[in-house]
């Protein structure tokens, strides 16, 4: 099988799994629901798609959804685009995951980088138990899982003087990101946790009534970065350093090198770094945003526009 059948084969695959995601709520099959001490609880699978929803009465709130026949392949868009980080540090050993869902992220990480240290952090253990009995989540020595408060991790891994090459938020509770895990005072708590080389990479919405703030406030704490974004997909992947920002001509040489890696995943990693945009060229919100901290962090704006 040639490389281009390969491509229109995964190109096949992931179309459908994007097509079967819409009509999921629908037709689907709920195999498993439960409330617990956070939010409600479903699990969802309909033609070979296993999905894990936080939110019984949106359609819009999937948090993880896996290929049961193929399990390795990612499906969403936005996991997809969060490897846009490797283009900063290609061979992290430390990552740190704030926000479990199904665990795709992590099991994905452990196939690229089997020697790495990966600490999950989710705050509901029956998300965390959910991952295990139903999205095929994985655990060993070096993948640690912890049920706690994100902030809270981060402040005890602080006095512990921890550092980590790559820090992924994708934490949501069922309506938007948790009010806490967006401000000011957040954020330089977890540039405090990188390494030298450390990259941060957060999981946010390019159609917030938020953006502008949320935009503001990673600027406040790091300086220029990368906006991620696709046409399809209503996801914003920050992308943020404690050093500066790799050129153009650097990433295209670490995307080069990445690529045949991360194609079996179905990451297009070429692709993808043609949709980086440094702040230092193009700031996309209004230069008296107000940055959200623990004392502003208007809660009437966390949901997404219609």
């Amino acid at each position: 099988m040639n490389k281009l059948t390969c491509s229109l084969l995964l190109a096949i695959v992931t179309n459908f799994a994007l097509s079967t995601l819409l009509n999921l709520s629908a037709s689907a099959e709920v195999i498993h629901s439960e409330r617990s001490l956070y939010r409600n609880i479903l699990v969802e699978q309909s033609n070979g798609l296993r999905c894990l929803k936080f939110n019984v009465k949106s359609t819009k709130t999937q948090q993880s959804c896996m290929l049961i026949d193929d399990p390795q392949q990612l499906v969403f868009n936005y996991t997809k685009m969060l490897f846009t980080s490797l283009l900063i540090n290609p061979r992290p050993e430390r990552i740190l995951i704030i926000g479990l869902g199904g665990g795709t992220m992590s099991n994905t990480l452990l196939q690229i980088f089997p020697q790495a240290k990966i600490t999950n952090v989710e705050i509901d253990p029956a998300v965390i138990k959910v991952a295990r009995n139903y999205f095929a989540f994985f655990e060993n020595d070096n993948i640690s899982t912890v049920a706690q408060d994100g902030r809270i991790f981060i402040k005890r891994a602080l006095l512990k003087k921890q550092q980590y090459d790559w820090i992924i938020l994708d934490a949501f509770n069922g309506d938007y990101i948790p009010e806490h895990l967006m401000t000011q005072e957040f954020l330089q708590e977890a540039k405090q946790l990188l390494s030298a080389n450390g990259v941060l990479a957060a999981n946010t919405f390019s159609v917030s009534d938020l953006y502008q703030y949320e935009s503001a406030t990673y600027q406040a704490v790091f300086g220029n970065f990368f906006n991620v974004k696709q046409k399809n997909s209503g996801n914003r992947i920050i992308i943020a350093s404690n050093k500066a920002l790799p050129t153009a001509p650097t990433m295209h040489a670490t995307a080069q090198a990445l690529a045949p890696v991360l194609a079996k995943y179905n990451v297009d990693i070429i692709k993808l770094s043609r949709l980086m945009i440094s702040t230092a060229t193009t700031q996309d919100w209004p230069q008296q945003a107000e940055l959200l901290t623990d004392q502003y962090s208007p809660a009437n704006l966390l949901n997404l526009k219609n």
